[in-house]
């Protein structure tokens, strides 16, 4: 029995460059004249998937046609449904093509191939194109037949090191070298002869390797160390252009201490990868490509964006995928409600099998009951988006043991407080986005007297950000949050950020500290056990940065306290700060210890920012410490 035969030629196309493609059918059965073609490129449209062939006879750039065993070629003519959100094309066959004859529809320029339709941005493996075929002629179109061409990285663009931002003194840490196209994809695809020279800028000049570009555009090196505390990059120099590319910078600590900085991000998905659907492969993405130590998914909670049977298999892969010491995964969901006190919120699992906590369900549509079936051992609701004008969170109802740390930033902009007063990457609308909010304010919930820590967000075009990307709102880079902890375990960095031990950024490894006499980011601190925070404050600190840091901003409960301009790379600071406490206590109601806090921000030339987690100075009497009065995380009197 005769079979249909479908191949492409060539078999290989290279990211993001033009790709003239024949693609061969030769059917298993005659076609009778007349019969109806539909060709499906599968591309959505956007500027990373496969560039959408010109229907229009006058075109100049690139163009589809249909060649049929005899006679000339056919130019396609588009066609879209309303369920679609690109174009496919039709063709009607003029003669009859028997079986075993081909015919061929040809991606191509129209005067040269360099204008042809380019490929896809990511690599992929056997890229399915979808042939239609009606032989009645009535556009009833039934199962596809499949061409595939493989996406392979396109010319040697970037190398990258993914290397751990902190180490201790000797510890051993591997790391891996990425040769990446312009698109971030691994490939091979280099000048014959290239050779990579590895070493250690400033330090260790007598390290020095060559490295080739492998077929797999990857290298893992094990076992490398420091036998000195510092701050290191690794270079890596392109001997056939001279080009040096240089790792985010890894600092060195003394040893016996065992804390180590985890980068990911808990809201957040892949341009590339649906979240929900290709939950899979969005996990690979962000493990592999992205070299994330953890990852939080955040599908919304309605039916409409995640049915019970991609909730199941979201819930199956993040277990499947969370590994310790190398990628951990974190279950997690969206829930939002218009209310100001309530708002949105990215809800974080500590354990694998959770439920989706719908809102239309009595037991979970609102947060009080939602906080009642679960304790905070199990949940973290981070407030997310709190700035943004009908998605906000006016901080009214916080809830400190559910509510640990704060969204301070994502890609639709920060909540860090008002332009007007200084934000650098202010929630910005037009049309059908989003303004500020004011009462969502990270600045004003703090002077409320609420304690959180910082965290940061990541991409996001679904549920209530969809109708950003239909309007003029402002977009900003995916945000990281880098999280101090002990061990690479869901444990470990879930007790981190219930102790607040994290801070933000807008996509830049930066490595930040902030000390209030010896007590770091997140810390409370007393004046009953350190009586000489009335009077002095010795205030230590570092930023090191992925390039030259413009600004370091420490901000005194809410105002500028202190401001360095470095243009370095890295920054050390110690500053004492006489300004007698009292005279610029807070003290928003009657239940509430006088305190002060103060946080770190830094600028780097690029435009990435970071926010360091505040630290809190409560006023309490020395008698006090020995009493039967204790605070809270939030600051008020309880009693034990």
């Amino acid at each position: 029995m005769r079979r249909s035969i479908c191949y492409s030629e060539p078999k290989i196309a290279l990211a993001g460059q033009p790709s003239p493609i024949k693609f061969t059918y030769s059917p298993a059965s005659n076609l009778p004249k007349g019969t109806r073609l539909k060709f499906d490129p599968l591309s959505r449209g956007r500027k990373i998937d496969w560039e959408i062939p010109s229907a229009n006879a006058k075109s100049k750039t690139s163009g589809i046609w249909l060649i049929p065993p005899t006679g000339t070629k056919i130019l396609g003519k588009s066609v879209q449904g309303k369920s679609l959100v690109c174009p496919q094309f039709e063709f009607v066959l003029p003669q009859e093509v028997k079986a075993g004859e081909e015919f061929s529809i040809i991606l191509n320029g129209v005067e040269k191939t360099d204008t042809a339709p380019k490929a896809q941005h990511h690599v992929q493996r056997r890229r399915p194109f979808y042939l239609y075929i009606d032989t009645k002629g009535k556009g009833d179109y039934k199962d596809p037949e499949i061409f595939s061409i493989d996406v392979r990285g396109s010319t040697l663009h970037n190398i990258r090191v993914i290397a751990p931002s902190m180490v201790s003194k000797n510890e051993r840490f591997d790391i891996v070298v990425r040769f990446e196209d312009q698109f971030g994809n691994l490939t091979a695809n280099a000048e014959e002869g290239t050779l990579i020279e590895l070493s250690y800028e400033q330090l260790r000049e007598n390290l020095n390797w060559k490295l080739f570009v492998p077929e797999t555009g990857f290298i893992n090196l094990p076992n490398l160390y420091f036998n000195e505390t510092g701050i290191y990059r690794i270079k890596l120099l392109n001997t056939m252009t001279n080009k040096a590319y240089f790792s985010c910078p890894i600092q060195c600590i003394e040893s016996g201490d065992n804390r180590s900085i985890y980068w990911g991000t808990f809201h957040g998905e892949s341009e590339r990868f649906d979240a929900s659907n290709q939950i899979e492969s969005c996990l690979r993405h962000f493990r592999d490509d992205y070299a994330y130590y953890f990852y939080g998914t955040s599908s919304f909670e309605n039916e409409s964006e995640t049915s019970p049977d991609v909730w199941k298999n979201v819930t199956l892969q993040v277990s499947e995928f969370n590994e310790e010491d190398r990628f951990v995964t974190f279950l997690g969901m969206q829930w939002f409600h218009d209310a100001k006190d309530e708002g949105l919120r990215q809800l974080i699992f500590s354990k694998d099998n959770k439920p989706l906590l719908r809102k239309k369900e009595s037991k979970s549509n609102n947060l009080r009951k939602i906080y009642k079936s679960h304790s905070p051992k199990d949940l973290i609701a981070i407030p997310s988006f709190t700035m943004a004008k009908g998605l906000g969170y006016n901080f009214e109802e916080f809830t400190p043991e559910y509510e640990p740390v704060v969204e301070i930033y994502n890609s639709w902009g920060s909540s860090e407080c008002l332009k007007k007063e200084g934000n650098l990457k202010p929630i910005t609308g037009g049309g059908k986005g989003v303004e500020e909010y004011a009462d969502g304010s990270i600045r004003k919930a703090l002077n409320a007297g609420h304690k959180f820590g910082f965290v940061a967000g990541g991409l996001d075009d679904r549920g209530v950000f969809e109708r950003f990307y239909k309007s003029s709102q402002v977009q900003y880079t995916p945000g990281l949050t880098a999280i101090i902890a002990q061990t690479q375990s869901r444990e470990s960095l879930f007790q981190s950020l219930r102790d607040r031990k994290c801070y933000a950024t807008t996509g830049a490894r930066m490595i930040v500290s902030l000390e209030i006499a010896s007590q770091g980011i997140g810390s409370i601190i007393s004046t009953g056990a350190k009586p000489g925070l009335m009077y002095n404050r010795y205030i230590t600190g570092s930023v090191i940065g992925t390039c030259l840091i413009t600004k370091i901003e420490i901000f005194r409960n809410g105002n500028l306290a202190k401001e360095f301009s470095p243009n370095e790379d890295s920054f050390d600071f110690e500053f004492d700060e006489m300004t007698p406490l009292e005279d610029d206590l807070l003290k928003p109601t009657k239940e509430h210890i006088p305190f002060t806090y103060y946080y770190i921000r830094a600028q780097q030339e690029d435009g990435h920012i970071a926010w360091g987690s505040p630290i809190w100075i409560e006023v309490t009497p020395p008698s006090t410490e020995n009493s039967n009065a204790d605070t809270n995380t939030n600051g008020k009197k309880i009693k034990k």
